[in-house]
């Protein structure tokens, strides 16, 4: 009865890093359709508008004024 070596355990890291990838990928793709439900359905704003740094920096100084 020989057992029969395994290759080295190279798969199952690779199998890991895609599936992190996959989740943080969906995570993207959570935050930006969110960013544009809230600013463009919700709010009524152009899509533009959700890539400007100024309206972060405004949202930003709203949520956290003293």
């Amino acid at each position: 009865m020989s057992q029969e070596s395994k290759p080295a355990a190279r798969r199952p890291a690779l199998r890991r890093t895609l599936f992190v990838l996959l989740i943080l990928f969906i995570l993207f793709l959570a935050l930006f359709g969110g960013m544009i439900v809230g600013y463009v359905v919700l709010g009524k704003q152009s899509l533009s508008g959700v890539f400007h740094w100024s309206t972060w920096r405004h949202v930003f100084d709203l949520v956290f004024a003293p």
